[in-house]
């Protein structure tokens, strides 16, 4: 039996990786975390643990005391405040015994900033770049973009900050914060031309497996609906971009779609939001995690059935 510890467990991510693996029938004992009290975490793991804020100056302490505590074979970030303490931390965890699943160091770096993360695009000339701007100047962006355009947090996921700048007046409000806070950008393809593919990746430049979902998003960001589709030249894409970046483990491609082709949203390097979705329609990446970074097996495409999703308020009850 396998211990596996799944951090932000009250969070879409991380239930949905409990949930993922609970879905392969596999032997395993769940460990989940969260800082809440209050949140559906206790129904999908064995043992729930309630975490200190990942900010807190012992909490990597207290990370190391629960691996010990339940002898984890394997931690899993369920959100990205994780992702990032884990990473800088990585040296001491991997002491404890427990294998980290973490992206490529680089990767997790570059992604921090979407600014820093368009530079590099911008560096090899991809053609999947979004042009991006830290112009403060209203007739200067208007120029480039045209109206309407939007403001982009350097900084953070989802969909959460981002601003649709109609006007000056608009444009005004968030001035002061451009270049150190926001980024400029202009409106690319529409809502109905939104991708988010999830490819397996082998670090040294390529991916084993992938699956693609056009998507509908929620008002936080995630994936409230979604179809499974086969994108044209996907493959070709992934293996520029896995080029570039050498992704390793779950990778998260985000992507709209204009009159060029293909646009290249963000990369998130780790497992997708929407990974209970994708398993229920046979890409269990996380289940691929447990098989290549615990039992060093070779990760296969899976077959991929077709269908769409939809996400829905569902009650969750927890007998005392």
């Amino acid at each position: 039996m396998k211990n596996i510890l799944v951090s932000g467990a009250s969070g879409i991510i991380g239930y949905g990786i409990l949930r993922s693996l609970q879905l392969s029938g596999r032997d395993f004992k769940l460990i989940g975390t969260t800082i809440y009290t209050d949140s559906p975490a206790e129904g999908f793991c064995d043992i729930f643990e309630q975490a200190i804020p990942t900010n807190d100056p012992n909490y990597i302490a207290w990370l190391l005391k629960v691996i010990e505590k339940h002898q984890i074979d394997l931690i899993i970030p369920g959100i990205e405040a994780d992702m990032y303490a884990w990473a800088e931390h990585i040296q001491i965890l991997q002491k404890s015994g427990a294998k980290v699943l973490l992206n490529a160091n680089e990767l997790i770096d570059v992604c921090h900033d979407k600014w820093v993360f368009y530079e590099k695009l911008k560096t090899v000339n991809s053609p999947y770049t979004i042009a991006t701007s830290l112009e403060a100047n209203f007739e200067t962006v208007v120029k480039e973009f045209g109206l309407p355009l939007l403001l982009k947090p350097r900084c953070g996921h989802g969909s959460k900050g981002i601003v649709k700048v109609n006007s000056k007046v608009d444009f005004e409000k968030y001035r002061e914060f451009i270049g150190s806070q926001l980024m400029v950008q202009p409106i690319v393809g529409n809502d109905d031309e939104e991708y988010t593919t999830s490819a397996f990746c082998d670090g040294i430049g390529g991916f084993f497996a992938f699956m693609t979902l056009k998507r509908k998003l929620s008002k936080d960001g995630f994936t409230e609906k979604a179809e499974v589709v086969e994108l044209e030249n996907i493959e070709e894409v992934l293996r520029s971009l896995c080029e570039v970046f050498k992704p390793i483990g779950p990778t998260n491609f985000q992507f709209r779609k204009d009159n060029s082709g293909l646009k290249l949203l963000e990369i998130n390097p780790r497992i997708s939001s929407s990974t209970s979705i994708r398993a229920k329609f046979g890409y269990n990446e996380s289940l691929m995690a447990v098989d290549y970074f615990l039992e060093g097996k070779t990760i296969e495409q899976p077959r991929i059935k077709k269908g769409k999703a939809i996400r829905y308020i569902e009650d969750l009850i927890i007998y005392e």
